[in-house]
């Protein structure tokens, strides 16, 4: 039996036609929880453990930091789509293409991710590895911020948002954009610091300063 027209996803907006966000927001969290649980993959130890297990797994300690840093960040990717979404109103189609190219890098991450950890050791080798793994952040936040800039341009996001929000929100996604470029080119010199680098802009992204400033600025007046 088909079900009222109210329920239909598309909403007509004079020449195009907007789509309710429920699927968007439903696909995107499925590739966001996929990509994180298939980092745990990566994770072993060689068929030797068996004689020395605890020596073994002490060895496989790049694995694990590579494990951290890209479940870190791909949580703070999460959390930056999560607060783009939780403004939208509606969708369009180049919202939602603009979001595949996002979900791409996102669960294309595993891949250097392997990398990190494969070629820790190897000069050489690790400091591709680790500007591969910064370039595939990179891009990802880019897309983070293209995607907020659309909606906001096309006119997706809730009425009741104000201009100094929107812009707050614009901030808030940028700085992760310097970060990681400033950190690639440190990791052309240093590649071991570089991953903690990485590491270093999730945990940024990821705790609530904003949340922990407000509550001083409260304190204080």
């Amino acid at each position: 039996m088909i079900g009222p027209m109210s329920d239909s996803p598309v909403v007509p907006d004079g020449s195009r036609s907007l789509l309710r966000t429920n699927r968007f927001e439903a696909f995107s969290d499925g590739v966001f929880a996929i990509a994180i649980t298939i980092l745990v993959l990566e994770l072993g130890v060689p068929e030797t453990a068996v004689e020395h297990p605890l020596q073994s797994v002490l060895d496989e300690w790049p694995t694990y930091v590579a494990y951290v840093v890209s479940f870190a960040s791909v949580g703070a990717l999460w959390l930056e789509h999560n607060a783009i979404t939780e403004h939208l109103r509606f969708t369009d189609t180049a919202l939602i293409r603009l979001n595949l190219l996002l979900l791409l890098l996102v669960s294309f991450l595993p891949f250097p991710t392997g990398l990190l950890s494969e070629f820790h050791g190897n000069s050489g080798a690790e400091r591709v590895a680790v500007t591969f793994y910064g370039l595939t952040l990179l891009a990802a936040s880019t897309m983070i911020s293209v995607l907020w800039r659309h909606a906001v341009r096309a006119r997706l996001v809730r009425e009741d948002l104000s201009d100094e929000d929107a812009q707050a929100l614009a901030k808030r996604l940028n700085p992760s954009l310097w970060a990681y470029f400033a950190i690639i080119v440190a990791g052309l010199v240093v590649p071991r610091l570089a991953v903690f680098g990485y590491l270093a802009v999730a945990v940024y992204l990821i705790l609530p300063f904003e949340l922990f400033r407000r509550r001083r600025t409260t304190r204080e007046g």
